[in-house]
């Protein structure tokens, strides 16, 4: 199911086991292109960077990995993968096929609080639009969809989309990056007013035009992306 972290540290961290609790700071780290992409780190450089085992820090590594989120370039070093051109017609196809269904089914499901909820998350997100927050666009738009999802009530489907984050949402904070938060794309108003309609199918639409403008705009930054730069 997709996940709601709003910074590095998880809810109830203390209860996690050590190796949980690391792969939730490492996901947080990608998920927020705090680790932005084509980046390289060595293993020992995240074990002192979150503070953990060696042991936790291959665990969290090698489900990422598993998830596609990281690619282990030998020599004890690990990257966050660059999108080709390929990747984003790809992921655009798999999140508009998934995304407007989980926004379907949130429209049976939802209810007033949950509206309430989402409206309260979205002018989050607008403010941070407003004033060029990035940190605070990404957190909000994906807590937005996070909400949203969980509503939905369909766990195999948020989880599969829960991957699809991993490796497109690095790429997110290139885009804010280079363009800035005023003209990124948000449909979210339109979805909300769909949700109040209980109308599902106009709920998919506004959700797929906002997947598909998001993706267009992580395509048009490969062609200005310069190569990050590479840590010891």
């Amino acid at each position: 199911m997709l996940r709601n972290p709003a910074s590095d540290t998880p809810p109830n961290a203390a209860k996690l086991p050590a190796h949980q609790h690391v792969y939730e700071l490492l996901r947080a780290r990608i998920l927020f292109g705090d680790l932005a992409p084509g980046q390289a780190v060595t293993i020992q450089g995240l074990v002192d960077d979150l503070d953990a085992g060696m042991t936790p820090v291959r665990e969290a590594i090698r489900r990422l990995i598993s998830g596609g989120a990281l690619s282990m370039l030998g020599n004890r070093r690990v990257i966050v993968p660059e999108l080709t051109e390929s990747c984003i017609e790809q992921l655009d196809f798999m999140r508009q096929s998934l995304e407007p269904q989980l926004a379907r089914l949130a429209t049976v499901r939802v209810k007033d609080e949950d509206l309430s909820s989402l409206k309260a998350q979205d002018d989050a997100l607008n403010t941070a639009i407003s004033q060029g927050d990035i940190p605070g666009y990404l957190t909000h738009n994906y807590q937005f969809h996070a909400t949203l999802y969980e509503i939905a009530q369909a766990p195999i489907l948020s989880a599969t989309v829960d991957r699809l984050w991993l490796r497109f949402a690095p790429s997110l904070r290139v885009v804010c990056g280079r363009y800035g938060t005023l003209n990124l794309p948000d449909k979210h108003a339109d979805l909300l007013v769909a949700l109040r309609a209980r109308d599902a199918e106009a709920a998919a639409t506004a959700m797929a035009e906002d997947v598909h403008q998001g993706m267009l705009q992580i395509r048009a930054s490969l062609d200005t992306a310069s190569p990050a730069k590479r840590f010891d």
